[in-house]
């Protein structure tokens, strides 16, 4: 699958420091640690049944960052993302629409490409889809069969926590919090014949009126955590150096998905860092398609709102922060995008070498987008003109670390 087009990041002078990161599984801040020069990452995608909301947008922003932080490093960067492009969810949608789930699929897929490209968000360099790898999926699921990790519950095929060693490592949840987030996150920890409620499914055996396909497991479809799990360790292998998301994922999704891949190899972990995104929310709740409080890019973007002004309102704040989205955010952000390209439009302007430093800092202390931007108000807001290669600086580390083109 075609991920989206790349754009190009001016280089720098110097070299950025190591790119520290809150890690959810230690519940602590470390330094990432890539080997042989290569930094490698994977960040679970869409499942393409709604255009792409602001949630999503922050949170892809937030692992833009991560890159663009590593590159400026002197890092070679590997980045893998999925597409769940078959899943309960999406054929939910297309049954209540009356759209055929492919077309439906296909249409959201290149929505959401049209606005990564619009945010400038660098590509992944891999982008697959649950549909493309199905054959190494069932591979995968096959192995855990075998070797007793998974078993069949009827037609349907379930993951044995316990196979692992080290499930509820990445969250730290104790089982009442996992049990009920399960319930609420695509779990059924009711359904009779699993060994233990949080078992999750590897693969769902064909449902009439839904699609399926013919392998030597039978006739069906793979489940969502197996899916991430089996992308991401045929791409990157094992001991990968950040596996990221939204905070929403932190269980059941990514506690799934790290069990599966340590129980297929027996080399935990599966990644690194656990590194989450906070949630988006509008009048108080969550923006999510369930409740249909949504703010789409697209339709920002169809109003005319510059991309930039969108992007520097959701960078206007900790990447893992719940945060509102509120009325004064989007003119503020207009406003300081205004500000900062008048500056940069500038002849000459403040010495720019210690705004550079700043924000390199701040980048690198866990991502502090907030103290990165005040730095670049600063310089905006300093009348001197002392230097003339001052603003063409400016401009360069706005887009080579913020990704924002001035």
């Amino acid at each position: 699958m075609d991920a989206w087009p790349s754009t190009p990041v001016p280089h720098l002078p110097g070299t950025g420091a190591p790119l520290r990161l809150f890690d959810t599984a230690s519940g602590s801040v470390r330094e990432t640690t890539p080997t042989d020069g290569v930094a490698r990452m994977y960040v679970c995608g869409i499942t393409p049944y709604d255009a792409t909301h602001l949630g999503h947008a922050a949170t892809y922003l937030a692992f833009d960052l991560v890159q663009r932080v590593w590159r400026d490093a002197g890092y070679e960067v590997r980045y893998v993302q999925n597409v769940t492009d078959v899943d309960d969810p999406l054929l939910e949608r297309a049954a209540h629409t009356g759209e055929n789930w492919m077309s439906l699929a296909a249409r959201e897929i290149q929505l959401f490409r049209e606005d990564m490209t619009a945010l400038r968000v660098l590509p992944p360099d891999e982008y697959i889809g649950a549909v493309e790898a199905i054959p190494e999926i069932t591979d995968a699921i096959a192995s855990l069969v075998a070797s007793g990790a998974g078993y069949p519950v009827g037609d349907d095929l379930y993951f044995d926590i316990t196979s692992s060693g080290r499930f509820g490592t990445e969250s730290g949840m104790d089982r009442a919090t996992m049990l009920d987030l399960f319930a609420q996150r695509g779990g059924d920890p009711q359904h009779p014949g699993k060994r233990d409620p949080l078992d999750s499914m590897l693969w769902k055996g064909r449902r009439l009126g839904e699609p399926f396909w013919s392998t030597p497991l039978g006739d069906g479809r793979p489940g969502w955590h197996i899916e991430c799990s089996v992308i991401a360790l045929n791409r990157l292998g094992m001991d990968f150096d950040v596996q990221g998301g939204g905070s929403d994922l932190v269980f059941p999704h990514h506690e799934h998905s790290a069990a599966h891949a340590e129980a297929l190899t027996g080399t935990p972990p599966f990644a690194r860092h656990y590194v989450h995104a906070g949630m988006i929310g509008l009048d108080g709740e969550k923006m999510s398609k369930s409740r249909g409080n949504l703010v789409l890019v697209s339709k920002l973007r169809a109003a005319g709102v510059d991309p930039m002004a969108i992007r520097l309102a959701l960078l206007d704040g900790h990447y893992r922060q719940d945060r509102e989205w509120t009325g004064g955010r989007l003119p503020a952000a207009e406003a300081r995008l205004a500000a900062w390209r008048a500056a940069a439009g500038r002849a000459a302007g403040a010495p720019a070498e210690a705004v550079l430093a700043a924000v390199r800092a701040a980048l690198q202390d866990d991502l502090d987008t907030v103290g990165a931007i005040a730095a670049i108000d600063a310089w905006a807001a300093d009348p001197s003109t002392a230097d003339s290669e001052a603003p063409r600086l400016v401009s360069d580390l706005a887009d080579a670390l913020l990704g924002v083109a001035l």
